[in-house]
């Protein structure tokens, strides 16, 4: 069980969520079965930043909202990621933090041997600190999951 050098997912997925121009990365060879999508989402509240990249990842195709694993994974990926950005105290609000992130999902097979399924990986960077404009500093997190 081995993943293919040119398929690191979460290679890929911070490299999507860094670039400028997402066609910097989607035009790369990547396999045609492969999905991407990118977003932005600001908030003082974890539950409104999962709720928008669930409902990217649902409008861009990249889950199927009617099966419960699809809809898991990307919930558990964006979960790690969050850890990533949050120094692994998933709060914001509450604790007076807030974010504002650029996110990237990408869903495809790494492995060589296709039996190991699909994954998903979620990046995330940007900002995090006190609502005080200035008073923030960059963050990035990344979770993996499979499908």
């Amino acid at each position: 069980m081995s993943i293919k050098l040119e398929n690191r997912i979460g290679k890929i997925a911070i490299q999507l969520v860094l670039s400028v121009d997402e066609t910097d990365v989607s035009q790369q060879q990547y396999p045609s079965s492969w999905s991407m999508c990118v977003g932005k989402v600001g908030s003082m509240e974890s539950n409104k930043v999962v709720a928008a990249i669930e409902t990217a990842a649902r409008k861009n195709g990249m889950i199927d909202g009617e099966l419960y694993r699809e809809s898991h994974a990307l919930y558990h990926a964006i979960i790690e990621a969050l850890h990533g950005v949050t120094r692994g105290q998933v709060q914001l609000g509450s604790v007076l933090r807030t974010v504002g992130l650029r996110f990237s999902i990408v869903r495809g097979k790494p492995y060589q041997n296709d039996a190991e399924g699909e994954w998903l990986a979620v990046a995330l960077y940007g900002t995090i600190g006190a609502p005080v404009k200035g008073n923030e500093h960059e963050a990035i997190g990344l979770g993996i999951n499979h499908i």
